[in-house]
């Protein structure tokens, strides 16, 4: 298959965890095994915790502790994070699955000459190794995690870098992610944004009003063609008629 030229090419920016990836049950046993270590019961509940699993693994030791003692103390949590992040690395597949679909259409994607790339707030290198765990190595053009560079999402400069890095300019590039932090990434980096409805959050994300809700990763090719129509040109600026599809 010919590789579009850089003028022409589609970047589809994917976040990971929550967007292609249902990884919370993981990363909240590794969180609760650090507070366990500590001498501490595990505070956190792999379902009822699910959103908190996903703003990071900082922000599950502050509420740990919160929960816990009333407060969260930043040395606290500065020291206890490493523990976590090792933990997690050690148990990073045992529940984690791809989203039903997910790896259908970004197989559709790539054929129908889109480039894919991967801009996360997860560390770079347990990013690489659950990608590779999911069978999704080699899929990417780029990946920029947590610590890539000195800036990471919200700051759009770690979308717009994920883009470059994978030969294509931000007028030709949409993300697909979960949060506010990925809306407000796509927003101050002028790109489409278009969030999945079956994350933590489910139907709320439509508050946040990104140019599309995805209910099914079957509808994901079809709506950004729409957003982004092959044969050049860029976004239009405009949202979906129908925003979930």
């Amino acid at each position: 298959m010919k590789r579009p030229e850089t003028a022409d090419r589609r970047v589809a920016v994917f976040d990971l965890d929550g967007t292609l990836a249902d990884t919370s049950a993981d990363l909240i046993a590794a969180a609760n095994a650090t507070f366990a270590e500590a001498g501490r019961p595990g505070p956190l509940d792999p379902l009822a915790d699910r959103a908190l699993a996903f703003a990071g693994g900082r922000a599950m030791l502050r509420e740990g502790f919160v929960r816990l003692d009333g407060a969260a103390e930043p040395a606290q949590v500065d020291r206890l994070y490493p523990r976590l992040l090792a933990l997690y690395g050690q148990g990073l597949r045992v529940e984690t699955e791809l989203y039903q679909g997910a790896e259908a259409a970004l197989g559709s994607l790539g054929a129908a000459g889109w480039t894919l790339a991967v801009c996360t707030n997860k560390p770079h290198a347990l990013a690489a190794r659950l990608l590779e765990a999911l069978g999704l190595g080699g899929r990417f053009a780029a990946l920029l995690g947590a610590d890539s560079l000195d800036v990471r999402k919200p700051d759009p400069r770690h979308l717009l870098e994920t883009v470059a890095r994978a030969g294509g300019s931000a007028g030709r590039a949409v993300l697909v992610g979960d949060t506010t932090t990925d809306r407000e990434a796509a927003r101050g980096a002028g790109m489409p944004c278009v969030l999945v409805g079956f994350g933590p959050e489910g139907a709320a994300v439509a508050r946040l009003e990104p140019e599309a809700v995805l209910e099914h990763y079957d509808a994901l090719p079809a709506l950004l063609d729409r957003l982004l129509p092959p044969g050049g040109g860029g976004w239009s600026g405009r949202r979906e008629s129908n925003p979930r599809l």
